[in-house]
């Protein structure tokens, strides 16, 4: 399978390549420094440098690919609008370009509570993570809002370690065993994991070691 990685520079966009590669898929990793971050050296990876909101660069990227795993990211102001609008630039030229399934990161703050609820909402939500929470609420609506095969991961605390295989996921809602963070790359082995699988089309997923 062709996949192509936004956000290919971060730290799960990264996990994301190496494990990818690993599992035989053939990757394009999309960004803006991919030609100077330590990305593997492989044969079956192509580098593409490119901006997030150009729409022929994005549109010229997606050709040939059969899924998209989506790691883009910002700051936490409320000004940075990267989550929101890089999501959907990416949703417009996958519609254009026949390219239906789409797996991408959120946060926590839009899962619901067993009243339905956002967490975002909840009283005691911490007001550091509001507005990086409003943006992943814009992008997970415009995947929500489109024709795609879309799975939102909504992920508590992400920490730079191995997988251990060993996580819990729930679908719209937190693990009911939640430890409030997971392995990036246990992350990353669900994405991937999930573009055949299946199991969540069209829903957020909460996930935790």
């Amino acid at each position: 399978m062709k996949v192509i990685v936004f956000g290919a520079t971060g730290l799960m966009g990264k996990e994301l390549v190496k494990q990818a590669l690993f599992n035989g898929h053939t990757v394009k990793a999309y960004g803006r420094n991919v030609f100077t971050e330590d990305l593997p050296k492989d044969d079956n990876l192509e580098l593409v440098q490119g901006a997030l909101f150009d729409e022929g660069q994005v549109s010229n990227a997606l050709k040939g690919c059969d899924a998209v795993l989506s790691a883009i990211g910002g700051d936490g102001g409320g000004a940075d609008k990267t989550r929101s609008l890089g999501m959907k630039n990416i949703v417009l030229q996958m519609n254009k370009a026949g390219v239906k399934r789409i797996i991408g990161i959120g946060g926590m703050g839009i899962l619901e509570d067993e009243a339905g609820k956002l967490l975002m909402e909840e009283a005691d939500f911490p007001p550091a993570y509001y507005a990086v929470s409003q943006e992943h609420l814009k992008a997970f609506q415009f995947l929500k809002d489109s024709d795609l095969d879309w799975t939102f991961v909504c992920p508590p605390v992400i920490v730079a370690a191995e997988p251990t295989g060993v996580f819990t996921t729930n679908a719209d809602h937190v693990p009911a065993d939640n430890k409030q963070r997971i392995h990036a790359g246990d992350l990353a082995l669900f994405m991937l994991k999930e573009i055949d699988q299946r199991e969540y089309v069209q829903h957020r997923v909460g996930i935790s070691n």
